[in-house]
């Protein structure tokens, strides 16, 4: 048998997902999650990645024939290109990723846009995308607040509580809320405890919903195109107060994978087993957009769309002060974060 390798590269590290070429949609034979190094590049945890799902083929003494990497912009998928070298790998853009393994789950509508909420580590990604034809209608990215975001607001929130626990471990308290109403948090040093649920949790991160709500409607009412879905992605969306809230602000029906961080890598996978014998890394092409407005022609016009700029908003008050805390950005090279738009390859 032989393997293909599916790897998805963020702010926060890089997940790989090794399956048998032609078992793409069963379950991994393995996986794994390589947190980004402190200081370190992107493109360190997805080669990293790579070492170790090697390193488990060779255990079963199988061979991958695939290799795909998820980037979510061309400073990312640069890096990576100049990490690979003669290396066979293929660059994806992450959309592309993401909308090829929401159509091979059935979840994607046939008519109509889709809009990707992309909530992970460093920010909100927003991207809607015509489903007939896969054109990108807008982009748009906001680093107001994600999962980084997040955690610092829990340890101020814990603090205030007389309860000092490090970022790894509010991290972990965090998404443990995703599954659980109430937690007990104990400091390490003190002995103090703390209690949070998932309500206190909610109050914490409602500000930033709602500033990614205006954000939705704002992208709606500037393509003119209502979506006919939501695609919920990103470890965020895990938490059920934010599935919840969106729903509640947003009238539109949401589609929701039960491992929402693993999307892209799912579909990088699916990707690396349609081109198993990809050279070189390859850069995704933008393409024509039809027209999609009420009342408009069935048939395509011509006119290219141009992605919007990347935006960055400041919350007040609580929010400002609890995103103090540093953390790593998407960019080593102090130049503020882009978002690559392009078309995605026509489907078969």
């Amino acid at each position: 048998m032989v393997l293909v390798l599916g790897v998805s590269a963020g702010a926060a590290g890089a997940r790989a997902m090794l399956t048998h070429s032609d078992q793409p949609h069963l379950p991994p034979i393995d996986r794994c999650t390589v947190p980004r190094r402190s200081g370190g590049g992107m493109e360190e945890g997805v080669f990293e990645a790579i070492r170790l799902m090697r390193k488990s083929a060779d255990r079963r003494d199988e061979f991958i024939t695939g290799i795909a990497v998820t980037c979510r912009c061309s400073a990312h998928a640069e890096a990576v290109r100049t990490t690979a070298g003669r290396n066979r790998l293929t660059v994806i853009d992450e959309q592309v990723a993401q909308l090829r393994y929401l159509r091979f789950t059935g979840r994607l509508p046939a008519e109509g846009s889709v809009l990707l909420y992309d909530l992970g580590a460093s920010g909100l990604t927003l991207t809607q995308i015509d489903c007939r034809t896969d054109a990108i209608l807008a982009s748009k990215r906001s680093t107001v607040l994600g999962g980084d975001g997040h955690d610092a607001l829990l340890r101020w929130l814990l603090v205030r509580g007389g309860v000092t626990v490090d970022l790894a471990t509010s991290r972990r308290h965090k998404e443990a809320l995703a599954t659980d109403r109430v937690i007990a948090v104990c400091d390490p040093i003190s002995g103090h405890r703390a209690v949070i649920t998932r309500s206190d949790f909610a109050d914490l991160v409602a500000a930033g919903i709602h500033h990614s709500v205006s954000f939705v409607r704002q992208m709606i009412e500037e393509t003119g195109v209502h979506p006919t879905a939501m695609a919920l992605l990103g470890g965020c969306t895990r938490n059920k107060s934010i599935r919840d809230e969106l729903e509640q602000q947003l009238d539109l029906p949401l589609i929701y994978d039960p491992e929402p961080e693993f999307v892209s890598t799912r579909g990088a996978v699916l990707l690396a087993a349609e081109r198993p014998s990809a050279r070189r890394v390859r850069s995704v092409r933008f393409n024509p957009v039809p027209a999609l407005r009420a009342g408009a022609s069935d048939t395509p016009s011509r006119r290219k769309l141009v992605a919007a700029i990347a935006v960055t908003v400041t919350l007040g008050g609580t929010i400002a002060g609890a995103l103090a805390f540093n953390h790593d950005g998407d960019h080593t090279d102090g130049k503020p974060p882009t978002v690559e738009v392009v078309g995605p390859p026509k489907h078969s």
